[in-house]
């Protein structure tokens, strides 16, 4: 591993909230009562496990995801960035991004973790109507939403928040004045997803049942390009499929992924991919939240599966990252973390159709990526192209 100097992202996953969403397949999970300092140092432990695999390289951003890790105390946040700072040369400029809920108790904690040395907060607002919020099964109302938002705004140089589009009966002209409402608010970063069914989650259950219908197709897309349209009047620009942000405030770590970049994933459920030895290693963690914290106590780390990619499947994995980009991707990116050339990757003749339905393009400094028409198409779109 000496000589690596790209820098990794760092991903920290909590596995616990206070209630599974509807639509939720995240490895999220409900406890009555959570042992917080177990889990807290099988954290530190499975991160200095990996640091000491991976050596001291330069480090871009953290990100506390979950679950709800705001539900984490403050102090189990800052001991967690202390632990990356020692163990990596973390850069002058280091993004550290926490989840967050828009609940009078996440929301009170807010100073106390800019204190811990938080500096960028990704607020699950999902929406601004009563309505949708109760649809969705979430905590908090939007008066709480508004106030979260505000006070985020107060507190965090950097902010950013989700919402959830393509509702059962969502009309465009609503879903323009929600979003309005919204970036005049807090308008640096939104992400923005698309409700989809999800196997095994609640919402599969009601929707098989018929007690519920989605936009779909035209409807969606509407509501999709009605996004970009109000975003862009608040300065914000798509940088990714679901991701708007005004320029300089995009989100870095998620750009790791994107740009196929190395990352380490600690915590239950968590994934990983590294360059070691001149190849690409991807790395999975024990889902259950217990018997994760057991294997790390017992072992250092509670990886269950790691398999090293053959350089398809990494030019597979890079192409489905980056295509999601409105970069695009350079095929010389491919073929430094794939092995593999740039036309070996891909099926010709289908790129060939693509670019000549105007789904994809060349942009003149040599990226490929996709139009407007081939971003509302990608998931039907990579199938094709990718060998």
């Amino acid at each position: 591993m000496r000589g690596v100097t790209e820098p990794l992202a760092l991903y920290l996953h909590w596995p616990f909230c206070a209630a599974k969403c509807p639509y939720c397949d995240f490895n999220s999970h409900v406890r009555e009562r959570v042992d917080e300092a177990r889990f807290a140092a099988a954290l530190g432990r499975e991160l200095a496990h990996e640091a000491a695999r991976v050596g001291r390289r330069p480090l871009s951003s953290i990100f506390f995801g979950g679950g709800t890790p705001s539900l984490m105390s403050p102090d189990t946040v800052a001991t967690l960035i202390a632990d990356a700072r020692a163990l990596f040369d973390a850069a002058p400029d280091l993004e550290v991004t926490l989840e967050a809920n828009p609940t009078s108790v996440e929301i009170g904690r807010l100073r106390a973790f800019r204190d811990a040395g938080v500096n960028r907060a990704s607020l699950g607002v999902q929406s601004l109507e009563e309505d949708a919020l109760r649809f969705l099964g979430r905590k908090h109302d939007a008066r709480e939403a508004i106030a979260a938002l505000e006070a985020a705004r107060a507190i965090f140089p950097r902010l950013s928040f989700d919402l959830i589009y393509a509702r059962p009966g969502q009309a465009e002209a609503a879903w323009r004045a929600e979003l309005k409402r919204a970036l005049a608010l807090a308008a640096d970063h939104l992400s923005l997803y698309q409700l989809t069914i999800e196997p095994g989650t609640q919402f599969a259950t009601l929707y098989a049942r018929g007690d519920f219908a989605l936009p779909e197709g035209d409807d969606a897309a509407r509501l999709y390009h009605a996004t970009a349209e109000e975003a862009a009047r608040f300065g914000l620009l798509p940088y990714e499929v679901s991701n708007y942000a005004k320029p300089g405030a995009e989100s870095r770590h998620n750009l790791a992924y994107w740009r196929y970049g190395d990352y380490l994933g600690i915590g239950p459920g968590a994934h990983q991919r590294l360059l070691l030895d001149g190849t690409i290693v991807a790395t999975r963690r024990h889902r259950a939240p217990e018997e994760w914290a057991a294997r790390v106590e017992r072992d250092g780390h509670a990886a269950t599966g790691q398999e090293t990619l053959s350089p398809q499947d990494r030019a597979r994995e890079a192409l489905l990252m980056g295509l999601r980009l409105a970069e695009g991707v350079d095929p010389a990116r491919i073929t430094a973390r794939a092995g593999l050339p740039f036309d070996q990757a891909i099926d010709p003749a289908m790129l060939m159709a693509l670019l000549d339905e105007d789904y994809l393009a060349w942009t003149p400094d040599g990226r490929l990526r996709a139009t407007a028409e081939g971003i509302v198409r990608l998931d039907a779109i990579l199938p094709l192209l990718v060998r």
